[in-house]
Formats: structure tokens, C-alpha cells, sequence
């Protein structure tokens, strides 16, 4: 059952050949034996999840449920859930059982999803490869010496190992995009404000968001459906009508216009993954699609803002931990200074550490001007020049990332290139567009995604044309070998 997509099994359950419980128990039996080798759970709620199941069974049986009821998923550890431990990946929040639950996660409560446990990530969702845990690297199930990207690295790996049938993430500058790519699963990044993010604890908030992660398009389509909508209690997330992104799937694409940017197949991107690429769109011109070039002049610029305005956002954001109210507490502390001084160097790790740094110094006096107001102007140049080029074109496609994963520990000396290892993704978040990864092929083994950019609130677009390639290829079927338990 592990190896059926979500809508597959929301189909079984729907002709009774499976129940909730029979396929949570499932779940938490490969989760038990197989996830110690990959790391992709901090948390496994087992009885919870069973309890659920079981109200989702009697839900069934009354002829109360919806797609989800019934379907065990996991989601990111940086969304708060009641009653159960939520520590984005940190130290200093170890011990933080939250007191109330994320409008995310109420939605799949309320849908009648089983919530199988919460997933591994980096620090406050701080990094590219998962490797900024406090509880230790998630391993990519294609390879367990390589990455499986970050911050939503958890996510994407369980999804991956067919640990969960579909997860929860969080892109800040391509936390969803990338690990997806790298783990061979789909991922997509909702327009900014699609989402509510109230309980989903902060990183940079003018650019984080929640979205989907899975196997299919269509599952992701399912997701959507259910964390898609206006709340009241998120003063960013857009009241705005939500459609059915399961509708439109199988439209047609004649006609589609596809932009390749020039700048995301310059010096820098690995020949493999350009060819899988390339190869992919080549699969979209035998749809119907038209291909033209287009140009994103600033995109160069797009790394340097984001790593002044995220730190900067993140350094106000974190400032609530600090030893007093929850979290993490020093011992003995011999004043307020030394609580707050020790508690914050104790429970963050190092990268997090680097950029609260990093954003105090761009916020503070004499360098406000020099730094976080122009990075913000740039942010704008950034977000015409996809306007500019989305106006010639239905979407743009290219790269997640510069190459397929690599080994555990070959850049964490270097943070400059593990920065870099998000430079076609992060334009997308200064912008606040939507954007999607879908399995398009291996380089030496480890999977490559293709990145599809869309206009503002397009996503049932990016859905159709990331489902319309599904049909026609099988990357999104294959598995990592080894995963039978």
C-alpha cells in the first residue's frame, strides 16, 4: 500500500479495501524500521495517529469524509501542533510543546488526515541540506551518503522512502523546490499569502511559505485543496477565492508558451542537470508547448538581497527565544544578561547563529540605508523583471539547483557555497510567485527536478502542466531500492 500514491489510497479507502487504521499502522511499522537509517522524523506520534484513524474509519463509515479522511501524512516540525513537541530542528526548542495548533495543521485535522508524526529540518528552516538539525542530517534515500536537500529536507526524504504518503513544507528561498528535486519527489511553492502561516514558526516573513510535497501533482493538487484559503488570524494570507486544483489537471496544453531564462542556464549549472532539463522540456514541445527565451537581468542580484533581508527578518524573529518565556533555559545563570547571553549561544546552532548576526548588522544604525533598504530595492527590480518576462510567456522553467545532491558534509566548511546552492530558487520567494519541482531524471544515480515558475496565484496552472508531464514519464514512479520492510 506504501507504494500507491495519496490519491490511490484515498481511493481504497474509499471502496473499503484498506482501512485508516490498517494503513497508519502500516506507516508507523516502516517508519519504525526503516526511517533510523534516513533521520526524516524528529517526532512519531503513534497513538495519536491511531486514535485519529480510528474517528476517521467511524467518519467513513458515516458518510462524513472528504479525499483525505483516512490518510496518514507528516508534516514539517517548524508547524505547531497541540499537545506535541515542535522544535524546528533546535536545541532551544527541545522542549516546546505547543499550546495550540497552526492553521495548517487544524485544516488537515479538520479534513480527517492523520498527522504520522513531524519531520527533521534544518535549524528554523536555516539551510540547504538538512544538516543544520540539532538532531542530527536526514540522509537522501536515493544514496544515504548525499543530502537530501533542506530545509524541508525531512519531508522530502520520508515522501521519498514511502514513509508518508504526502508532507507538509516551508520555502523560504526554495526549502520545498530544492529538497523535492533532490529527493525525486514534487514539490510546489503557492504564491505568497495562498497560505496561511499563523503557527507556522517564522524564519523570514515576507518570504516563507507553507505548501505541499509528494509524490504527484495530482497528490499535491489534493494537499492544496485543503491548506489553500483565506485566515483571518494571518494578516499576509490574501482573501482571495480558492479553486479546485484537482479540476484542470488533464487540460490540453497546445498552445502553452514556455520562457527559458538565459540566466538559469549559465556558468555554474552542472552539464547533467542542464541536460535533464533540457530534456524535460523537450517532452513539453511534444505536448504542444512553444518554447522562447527570455531574460531575468537582475537575477544575479537575487542571492545577495535575500541573504540581507532574510537574515534581517530572521534576527527580529528570533529574538523571542531568549531563555525567559520557553524553550531552552541556560543553568544557573548569573543575571539577565548571562541568561539571555547563554541560553541563545547554547540552544542555536552555528548557522543560525551566523545569521542573526548577519541581519542585526544589516538592521543597525549607519548601515539600515546601505544594506536592508537597498536590498529591498533590488527585491523590487527582481519581482518587475518576472512580470516583464511572464508577460511573453504562461511560465518559465529551468534548474532547482545547480547540481544533483551531494555528499554529506562536502560544504558545510563552506557556507558561501552551500548559499549558492539556492540561486536559481530564492528570486522566486523575493518576488512572491509560485513555483514547482517535478521529477525530470538522475545524474550519477540521484534524482533532478524540474523547476516551472507561474504568475501570481497560477498554481492550478503549474498543477496541469507538472501533471500533463507525469503522464507521459515515469520519473515520479521510480523509488530508491531497499525499502521493503
Amino acid at each position: 500500500m506504501h507504494e500507491k500514491t495519496l490519491a490511490e489510497q484515498s481511493k481504497a479507502l474509499a471502496a473499503g479495501e484498506i482501512s485508516s487504521v490498517e494503513l497508519t499502522q502500516h506507516y508507523l511499522g516502516r517508519i519504525e524500521t526503516l526511517d533510523p537509517q534516513f533521520n526524516s522524523y524528529i517526532t512519531v506520534t503513534g497513538d495519536q495517529a491511531l486514535e485519529a484513524a480510528r474517528q476517521a474509519d467511524a467518519r467513513r463509515a458515516a458518510g462524513d469524509f472528504n479525499a483525505l479522511t483516512g490518510i496518514p501524512l507528516a508534516h514539517k516540525d517548524l508547524f505547531c501542533t497541540e499537545g506535541v513537541r515542535t522544535s524546528c530542528g533546535s536545541k532551544i526548542l527541545d522542549n516546546f510543546i505547543a499550546p495550540y495548533e497552526s492553521t495548517v495543521t487544524a485544516n488537515f485535522r479538520d479534513a480527517g488526515a492523520i498527522m504520522l508524526g513531524k519531520t527533521n529540518m534544518d535549524e528554523f528552516a536555516m539551510g540547504s541540506s538538512n544538516e543544520n538539525s540539532f538532531y542530527g542530517a536526514v540522509k537522501n534515500p536515493w544514496d544515504i551518503k548525499a543530502i537530501p536537500g533542506g530545509s524541508s529536507g525531512g519531508s522530502a526524504a520520508c515522501i521519498a522512502a514511502q514513509l508518508a504518503a504526502g508532507a507538509t513544507g516551508t520555502d523560504t528561498g526554495g526549502s520545498i523546490r530544492q529538497p523535492a528535486s533532490m529527493c525525486g519527489i514534487t514539490g510546489i511553492k503557492p504564491t505568497y499569502g495562498r497560505v496561511s502561516r499563523w503557527g507556522m514558526i517564522a524564519y523570514a516573513s515576507s518570504l516563507d511559505q507553507a505548501g505541499p510535497m509528494t509524490r504527484t501533482a495530482e497528490d499535491a493538487a489534493m494537499m492544496l485543496n485543503v491548506m489553500a484559503g483565506f485566515d483571518p488570524k494571518d494578516s499576509t494570507c490574501i482573501n482571495k477565492e480558492v479553486p479546485d486544483y484537482t479540476a484542470d489537471l488533464d487540460k490540453p496544453l497546445d498552445g502553452l508558451k514556455i520562457g527559458l531564462p538565459k540566466e538559469f542556464f549559465a556558468e555554474g549549472l552542472d552539464s547533467g542537470v542542464e541536460q535533464v532539463v533540457r530534456d524535460a522540456i523537450r517532452e513539453y514541445e511534444k505536448l504542444g508547448a512553444t518554447i522562447k527565451e527570455v531574460s531575468l537581468p537582475n537575477a544575479a542580484l537575487s542571492l545577495p538581497a535575500y541573504y540581507v533581508i532574510a537574515p534581517a527578518e530572521a534576527s527580529t524573529n528570533l529574538s523571542r527565544f531568549d531563555g525567559v518565556r520557553f524553550g531552552y533555559r541556560c543553568e544557573n545563570p548569573k543575571n539577565l544578561e548571562d541568561l539571555y547571553k547563554r541560553s541563545r549561544s547554547e540552544g542555536f546552532g552555528e548557522e543560525v547563529q551566523r545569521r542573526i548576526l548577519v541581519g542585526t548588522y544589516a538592521l543597525s544604525s549607519g548601515y539600515y540605508d546601505a544594506y536592508y533598504r537597498k536590498a529591498q530595492q533590488i527585491r523590487r527590480l527582481v519581482r518587475e523583471d518576472f512580470t516583464k518576462a511572464l508577460s511573453e510567456v504562461d511560465v518559465l522553467m529551468g534548474p532547482n539547483a545547480p547540481t544533483p545532491a551531494f555528499d554529506l558534509g562536502a560544504n558545510t566548511k563552506d557556507p558561501v557555497s552551500m548559499y549558492l546552492q539556492d540561486i536559481y530558487t530564492i528570486s522566486l520567494n523575493l518576488a512572491g510567485l509560485p513555483g514547482m519541482s517535478v521529477p525530470a531524471g538522475f545524474v550519477n544515480g540521484r534524482p533532478v527536478g524540474l523547476q516551472i515558475i507561474g504568475r501570481d496565484f497560477d498554481e492550478a496552472r503549474l498543477l496541469n502542466i507538472g501533471h500533463k508531464f507525469q503522464q507521459v514519464t515515469d520519473w515520479h514512479l521510480q523509488s530508491p531500492t531497499g525499502l521493503t520492510a
